[in-house]
């Protein structure tokens, strides 16, 4: 056996068949599409459909809501958050908010901003700085002798929104005394 004798068992590769390259091939003419038809043509696809008959994925029953106005928060554990100040990838003594835990790695997504969650054993005292918080996550901060300051998601939009709705209340009072003259 030498270098130049090695090679793959018959018909483990198998060569792509070239359609339409004549009629002696046995794949000529129609390239074994058929006749006619909206399949014998170029750019079909024709995914879940079946004829007229209701589609199977139509058939079936649905399950489950997707929340149009739902919140997207990144989700921290306590313990995760432990062993990041641990491993000195967290520093407990300034305030840990979401760029502190998104520098980190911790906080992953949450558009919305984060929620601290009470899964594992916090002992470092620090103070948090979130958008949301579990029962359990809160008390067991406070027992390890730091704080939770819940901040708004955004406070901007809301005081936008505010200075909007006062303005339009302003206009329909110039409005009413007008009519009443």
């Amino acid at each position: 056996m030498k270098l130049n004798d090695l090679r793959d068992n018959p018909g483990a590769r198998k060569e792509r068949v070239r359609v339409g390259r004549g009629i002696g091939s046995g794949k000529g003419k129609t390239a074994a599409r058929g006749q006619k038809g909206q399949k014998s043509r170029s750019g079909v696809a024709v995914k879940g459909f079946e004829g007229g008959q209701m589609p199977l994925h139509m058939r079936l029953p649905k399950r489950g809501f997707n929340n149009p106005f739902g919140k997207d928060f990144a989700e921290v554990n306590l313990g995760m958050v432990q062993k990041f100040i641990d491993a000195k990838k967290l520093d407990a003594k300034k305030d840990i908010d979401h760029a502190a835990l998104k520098a980190a790695g911790l906080a992953r997504g949450g558009k919305d901003g984060v929620r601290l969650l009470g899964k594992g054993e916090l002992k470092a005292k620090a103070k948090f700085v979130v958008h949301g918080a579990s029962k359990g996550a809160m008390e067991a901060v406070e027992k390890a002798g730091g704080s939770v300051e819940i901040v708004s998601a955004k406070p901007a939009k809301a005081d936008a929104d505010a200075g909007a709705k006062a303005g339009k209340a302003k206009k329909t009072d110039k409005k009413s005394a007008k009519k009443a003259d």
